[in-house]
């Protein structure tokens, strides 16, 4: 299986605030957000290995700013790193308020998918092709991130995870 760019899993969506979509504070809904966040996800991770993926886990989504009724919301996703059968997928959020033209970072967030095979069963994935120092950067510490969501999932003892050790024990 030959590895791809991350850059090819490039996916941008673009939607508009509407009424429905918000609170009773004319925020945008962050269940609503991580709807929306789950599908740009989910499409990076079917461009990165052309099979149908689900998604295995959601990392922290702090909200920065709030993004009000009427404005933009722009959603970028990118895989990171794959794994074995696992893709890593990195989202940045922006609100832009069109009239007083101006962007805001709304939030960021990591999502965990999986590939399946017919069967529906984890199937291996293509590895990725960090090229960008920032693509690099987010590749290098996919694998610590990972250890870390597989330690608070149950799925890796602390004492498993050599990269995170690294990071606190000294030689």
């Amino acid at each position: 299986m030959d590895p791809k760019r991350a850059i090819d899993s490039l996916t941008l969506m673009t939607e508009l605030v509407l009424p429905n979509d918000t609170n009773l504070f004319g925020n945008l809904m962050g269940g609503r957000l991580m709807y929306w966040m789950d599908i740009a996800a989910a499409l990076a991770a079917q461009k990165h290995c052309n099979v149908p993926c689900v998604t295995a886990s959601v990392d922290n989504i702090s909200f920065e700013n709030p993004i009000k009724l009427g404005n933009t919301v722009h959603i970028e996703a990118k895989i990171t790193r794959a794994f074995n059968s696992s893709m890593e997928i990195h989202l940045r959020v922006w609100g832009e308020d069109l009239i007083q033209q101006y962007r805001y970072k709304s939030n960021e967030a990591y999502y965990t998918f999986v590939a399946l095979d017919p069967n529906r069963k984890p199937r291996p994935v293509p590895a990725v092709i960090a090229e960008t120092e920032e693509e690099k950067k987010l590749f290098e510490g996919a694998l610590r991130r990972r250890q870390l969501r597989l330690i608070l999932g149950g799925k890796m003892k602390p004492d498993d995870a050599a990269e995170l050790k690294a990071l606190f024990l000294k030689d």
